[in-house]
């Protein structure tokens, strides 16, 4: 069978620690590939996502991120690394950079010399019912419980402290049983605005390093909660990783900064 290769990156996201934030691999397209490919790659990577970009016009592209079991519709830390491979590895600067994805069109920017911007959709959420089942699965007291009041894909379980987020070790198989959505767990920080954690075992993921989604819906409600609109995030999974959010409107402004681990070729298929 013959075969044929594509480059590849990995890519620590929100961080300026080599062996911090949460990686990604990111692969770059010159043509569609199988979706069932790109999840069998992704797969093979083994990381919470990997990205596929692929070229439409100038500054332009179509982005999609998998993890290792399922498509996903909006993924924030793979995304900053993409526009990182784009402007540091090909010579394209990110002013304007767009790119075409299951959440609609989203832009990254260059702030500074070493961070770029990503401005994702703010999601608002609404209170819902106590699922007693999580709060069991979670190990920890809920203060409440939160979701997109549209087509929820991920929870946010509030707690009282920064401690409460750090204790937290949950059932997984527990979690998965109590629902089928991802789980973000939050509370004020001691030195931040806000600290999290972020479990989506139904994906492939136990536990994400640093998951940019989910402050499109984290920073929202913290500006509310808050009465402000610059935030600072951290997420303190063990890799850890620091999230700047600007609420902007319907809009909220994720900045971080990115640090190669790796790149090579990936042989497959023809």
């Amino acid at each position: 069978m013959s075969e044929h290769s594509l480059p590849f990156y990995v890519v620590n996201a929100f961080t300026s620690s080599m062996f911090g934030g949460n990686p990604a691999a990111v692969v770059p397209l010159e043509t569609a590939l199988d979706d069932d490919l790109l999840l069998a790659i992704a797969a093979q990577h083994n990381l919470s996502e990997t990205a596929y970009f692929e070229p439409q016009t100038e500054g332009f592209y179509k982005l999609r991120w998998f993890t290792p079991k399922a498509e996903v519709r909006l993924c924030g830390h793979a995304t900053l690394a993409t526009a990182w491979v784009i402007q540091r590895l090909e010579g394209i600067q990110p002013e304007g950079l767009r790119f075409e994805t299951l959440s609609g069109t989203l832009t990254v920017k260059e702030v500074g010399s070493n961070s770029l911007a990503i401005d994702f959709p703010a999601i608002e959420t609404r209170e819902i019912d106590a699922i007693p089942a999580l709060e069991d699965a979670l190990g920890v007291p809920v203060r409440s419980l939160r979701a997109a009041a549209q087509d929820p894909w991920q929870l946010i379980a509030v707690v009282d402290d920064q401690r409460t987020v750090e204790q937290c070790s949950p059932n997984f198989e527990a979690l998965k049983s109590a629902t089928p959505l991802c789980v973000a767990i939050t509370a004020p920080g001691d030195d931040v605005d806000f600290v999290s954690r972020f479990f989506a075992p139904h994906l492939g993921i136990l536990e994400d390093p640093v998951t940019g989604s989910a402050h499109c819906q984290l920073a929202p409600m913290w500006a509310g909660m808050l009465d402000k609109t610059d935030l600072m995030a951290r997420q303190l999974s063990e890799r850890g990783g620091n999230v700047s959010c600007r609420v902007l409107g319907d809009r909220v402004e994720l900045i971080g900064s990115c640090m190669r681990y790796a790149e090579g070729r990936l042989y497959l298929p023809r």
